[in-house]
């Protein structure tokens, strides 16, 4: 793993309403349920923390208010602290190996934007050395190596690479001798195609060429097709552990897996 204290910067796209787990996130902005006892946001960034990444954007929008109040109060979450009250008040930090020296900034982007407006609309928080970030979904955890993906994407040449990933297979196979139904397979634990699987790396001139201001534009729509048209996309083939976090049943599965130490998204975890 990467000890490399210039790794770029992380964008996280956090707006969305996840309607799809309604019963969970009537409550809550679907990057912040949790997997066991924290949010899935934050174990996707210490999936990159784990490679040196130390600066985060995350793309508010639905319950902004949720990530700060978290973010704000997180030594509460991390340690034991003693708060002295009165005319000075003070609050002390015990057993603080848990913290951590993240940048994290919080942006408004929008209740209504979607993916490719509430991406221009942050990026105005990278810094001018940054002349690439990485750019996920804050409901994907994935144990792509984060240092091979980036230097796939530096040898590219391409203004974007995408982490294609397979999805899990959810039904089981029909096996066919024409029109007939020869037998049954039972459910592989993966599909055989490739899907967008989040986990990108995109160049700085990627926003000036394909983003604009616009709330209903759709990164995965006209902006990365348009990538795609030009020669501008690559795609990192990634065939471990992928999986997110879209409905009950995947929210119950992801639970299960971190209560039974069942966890391959912690593979690099430090």
């Amino acid at each position: 793993m990467s000890e490399n204290k210039n790794m770029p910067p992380v964008m996280i796209l956090c707006g969305g309403k996840g309607t799809r787990l309604r019963e969970v996130t009537e409550v809550l902005p679907k990057p912040m349920v949790p997997v066991g006892e924290w949010p899935i946001v934050w174990h996707i960034m210490k999936c990159y923390a784990s490679f040196g990444a130390k600066r985060f954007i995350l793309c508010l929008g639905y319950k902004s208010d949720e990530f700060i109040n978290f973010f704000r109060n997180y030594m509460f979450h991390t340690s034991d602290v003693t708060i002295k009250l009165g005319s000075e008040p003070t609050i002390s930090c015990h057993n603080s190996s848990g913290l951590c020296d993240w940048e994290i900034t919080l942006a408004r982007t929008g209740i209504d934007a979607m993916t490719g407006c509430r991406v221009f609309r942050a990026a105005k928080y990278l810094k001018p050395e940054d002349d690439k970030f990485f750019l996920t979904y804050g409901d994907g955890l994935c144990d792509v190596n984060i240092d091979e993906l980036l230097a796939f994407h530096n040898a590219s040449g391409k203004q974007i690479t995408i982490t294609a990933a397979h999805p899990e297979a959810r039904f089981g196979q029909l096996l066919l001798d024409g029109d007939t139904v020869s037998g049954f397979a039972e459910k592989p634990p993966q599909s055989e195609g490739y899907i967008n699987g989040g986990y990108m790396v995109v160049n700085r001139e990627f926003v000036s060429n394909y983003l604009y201001e616009d709330e209903p534009l759709i990164f995965e729509h006209a902006p990365m097709s348009s990538a795609a048209a030009d020669g501008n996309m690559a795609a990192f083939r990634h065939d471990g552990f992928w999986q997110c976090m879209d409905n009950p049943r995947e929210y119950d599965m992801l639970n299960a897996m971190w209560n039974n130490k069942n966890t391959p998204w912690t593979k690099y975890w430090k």
